[in-house]
């Protein structure tokens, strides 16, 4: 791991996002919560927020991080017949949370893909990205356009 002992505590945020496609009766399903294995959006918002929690055990070299805020979100894309996730992950700490939000945005789309295989295997889960950054030597971060998945 890079060693990160010498650097000061600072706030640092880290947002991500991503997309998963569907068939629009996917879509429906998941807007009605009638989908068979329940809530779909809101098992994978927990399904996301306990990932940013683990991501140091699933990316080798990640520094466990005592992360002070994961918040996950979704909006249906209807035109697009899509679910589009947004992560952000917050810490007062040596390094930064990037890691985390794009694990959580990632682990979340999976979960949506997961519940619902059963009625449409030809999902799509793309365009996850690092949408911004705030904090740390390095400075702040914010990804130009938006995602094209």
């Amino acid at each position: 791991m890079v060693d990160v002992g010498a650097k000061a505590n600072t706030h640092r945020i880290a947002v991500a996002e991503g997309r998963i496609r569907m068939q629009p009766e996917t879509l429906a399903l998941i807007e009605s919560g009638t989908a068979k294995k329940g809530d779909v959006l809101g098992v994978a918002r927990l399904a996301g927020i306990m990932a940013a929690k683990k991501t140091s055990d699933l990316i080798p070299l990640c520094h466990p991080i005592a992360l002070t805020r994961v918040a996950v979100e979704f909006e249906i894309e209807r035109d697009a017949n899509s679910v589009r996730c947004t992560a952000s992950t917050e810490c007062n700490g040596q390094t930064g949370v990037e890691m985390e939000a794009l694990t959580a945005a990632s682990v979340a789309l999976l979960t949506v893909y997961d519940m619902c295989k059963a009625v449409d295997r030809g999902m799509v889960v793309g365009g996850v990205r690092l949408r911004e950054k705030r904090g740390g030597k390095s400075g702040d971060f914010e990804a130009p356009g938006q995602t094209t998945e």
